[in-house]
C-alpha cells in the first residue's frame, strides 16, 4: 500500500489543491493525518478539509485541534485516536494530542495518560502514528531542546514499531531508520510539505516531498 502523510495542515485552505494533486500524481490508497488540521479550530473547516480529500483518510488530532475532533472525524474520515487498524496485514495504530507544552494549547495529554492509551492498542511490528514524536527522535526545536513525548519514546522501544510517523515539530522534518524501526517526520502542510510511504513485503520506503 502506498499513502500520502501530512501533518500540521493548521487550517491552510491553500493545502488542499496541492495534497489532493499529490494523491492523483502518486496514485496513493490512502492518507495519514497527523494531526493539527486546524489551528485552534474550527471544526466544520476540518471537516470539510478532510472530506475533500480524493482519497480515504486516516486521522489523529494534534494539539491545536478541538478536543471534540476524533469524535466528529467519524462523519467524514477514519479516526485514529487510541484506535488500531488492520490494513492488508499490517496493523496502523494511532494517538493524537501532545504532551505537556509551555503554550497549554487544547489536546495535550499526560505522559501517563499517553502511555496507558498506547499500551492499550499497540502491537509488535505495528506502523504507529503520533502527533507527538517519541523523545529524542525528530523532536529537536531550534534552541536544540528536545520537545517528544518519554511515553512514546517507550511505546518505540517495548513495541519495536515498524514504522512511526509523527509530526508537531515544524522543524524535525526527516527521514530516519535506527533500530529496525523507519521514522519520518512529514513537515508541516501549511509549509507544503508531505511525505509518502509504502507498505509491501519488504522493508517500508519513506520519502519526502
Amino acid at each position: 500500500m502506498k499513502f500520502l502523510v501530512v501533518s500540521d495542515i493548521h487550517a491552510s485552505s491553500s493545502a488542499l489543491d496541492w495534497i489532493n494533486e499529490r494523491i492523483t500524481r502518486h496514485k496513493v490508497d490512502a492518507v495519514l493525518v497527523l494531526g493539527d488540521v486546524t489551528h485552534f479550530g474550527p471544526m466544520r473547516w476540518a471537516l470539510d478539509f478532510l472530506a475533500a480529500l480524493k482519497a480515504p483518510a486516516y486521522v489523529i488530532p494534534g494539539n491545536c485541534d478541538p478536543l471534540e475532533l476524533p469524535r466528529e472525524v467519524e462523519k467524514v474520515a477514519t479516526d485514529m485516536h487510541g484506535k488500531s487498524v488492520g490494513l492488508d496485514g499490517f496493523q496502523l495504530v494511532g494517538l493524537g494530542g501532545s504532551n505537556p507544552t509551555i503554550f497549554n494549547t487544547p489536546f495535550e495529554l499526560s505522559e501517563d495518560e499517553i502511555l496507558s492509551r498506547l499500551e492499550a492498542v499497540s502491537s509488535k511490528g505495528m506502523v504507529l502514528m503520533t502527533h507527538t514524536p517519541p523523545f529524542g527522535t525528530h523532536d529537536q526545536i531550534p534552541s536544540g531542546i528536545n520537545v517528544g513525548s518519554t511515553a512514546v519514546a517507550e511505546i518505540v522501544q517495548r513495541f519495536s514499531p515498524l514504522v512511526v510517523l509523527s509530526g508537531h515539530v515544524h522543524e524535525a522534518r526527516a527521514v530516519t531508520e535506527k533500530d529496525g524501526t523507519l521514522y519520518m517526520n512529514p513537515g508541516p502542510a501549511k509549509d507544503g510539505y508531505a511525505g509518502l510511504l509504502t507498505l509491501n513485503e519488504g522493508r517500508p520506503e519513506a520519502t519526502l516531498i
